[in-house]
């Protein structure tokens, strides 16, 4: 063993130079820099979509917002009921949804680049 190793510097520059080495293992490099969720397109384009509860008594009735809903509006109705099923699946394990405002309705326009639609999780 060299002297180096032997000093708590030299064992620790050791540690962080194989560490360094390790992290960059894996399915590529570049996937340590990317958001941890899956990037899930529609109609061609992606889309910011956030479902939450309308109020803190009832956690099954939500709504979902989605914005650059300009890109596409059949894009944002989709974003907007995958959303309402992520969140349905995470809350009661079920992707059952009785729709106010659903992906079908007809009079669905974007306000501020945003779409909103509601519904309550049926398990």
């Amino acid at each position: 063993m060299t002297t180096a190793l032997k000093s708590p510097r030299g064992k620790l520059l050791m540690i962080l130079a194989a560490a360094t080495a390790l992290s960059a293992c894996g399915d590529g490099f570049r996937d340590s820099f990317r958001s941890k969720r899956d990037k899930v397109t529609f109609d061609g384009h992606l889309y910011k979509a956030k479902a939450q509860q309308v109020s803190r008594g009832t956690r099954d009735h939500f709504s979902v917002t989605v914005s650059r809903a300009n890109q596409s509006l059949v894009g944002a109705r989709q974003a907007g009921e995958y959303e309402a099923f992520k969140y349905c699946i995470s809350e009661y394990g079920t992707s059952s949804v009785d729709w106010l405002i659903g992906p079908e309705h007809e009079n669905i326009v974007p306000v501020d680049d945003k779409i909103t639609l509601e519904g309550f999780c049926r398990p």
